[in-house]
């Protein structure tokens, strides 16, 4: 694996172990602000992947399909970054400290509305992260050390029409509620 493929991975650990000690910080330590400060620290991780990617490609290296993973990755944090930090925030106020409500299942036109506002965050994100791909194109300018940067926009964008399918098939479709088994006879 190349310095930016473990880039992306510590990266990602880097958010989450930010995220768990912002909550672990705010709602066992009662320390409101530094938990939020904390909860900031994730912007700087993202910045952070940006430059090294940057680097590695102004000195020359071919663009792989991790240099594009990280476009892709600074494109989907920026974009579900909050809902990301809300849902764990939702989770470990319930689970952890028994406080809050039980987080809500969604069923029906309520689901498929949610969904359609993932579907508009997932376009935000591909909105950013194929704008840096493209950019890197057209920076590198050589067809040949940017080939896997292609590869990745094209596959992403396939994935973000079946993501557009999948809403769709929510309206169409709503998810029904699960039928409790009543066991007790």
């Amino acid at each position: 694996m190349n310095s930016v493929a473990w880039m992306i991975v510590f990266c990602e650990i880097g958010f989450w172990v930010v995220i768990v000690l912002g909550l672990v910080v705010r709602y066992l330590f009662k320390q409101d602000k530094l938990g939020l400060l904390l909860f900031a620290l994730t912007p700087v991780i993202d910045l952070t992947l940006l430059i090294m990617t940057s680097a590695d490609l102004y000195r020359g290296a071919v663009a792989t399909t991790a240099h594009a993973i990280a476009a892709v990755y600074i494109g989907v944090s920026i974009a579900f970054g909050k809902q990301m930090i809300q849902w764990a925030d939702e989770k470990f106020r319930y689970y952890v400290t028994k406080q809050g409500s039980k987080p809500l299942v969604r069923y029906g036109m309520d689901h498929a509305k949610h969904y359609a506002k993932s579907l508009i965050r997932h376009v935000l994100a591909y909105l950013i992260g194929a704008g840096l791909l493209a950019g890197m194109i057209y920076f590198i300018n050589d067809a040949a050390r940017t080939e896997a940067l292609g590869s990745v926009l094209k596959l992403w964008t396939i994935i973000l029409g079946i993501d557009c399918l999948i809403t769709a098939s929510y309206f169409i479709w709503p998810k029904k509620a699960k039928a409790s088994k009543n066991l007790r006879s």
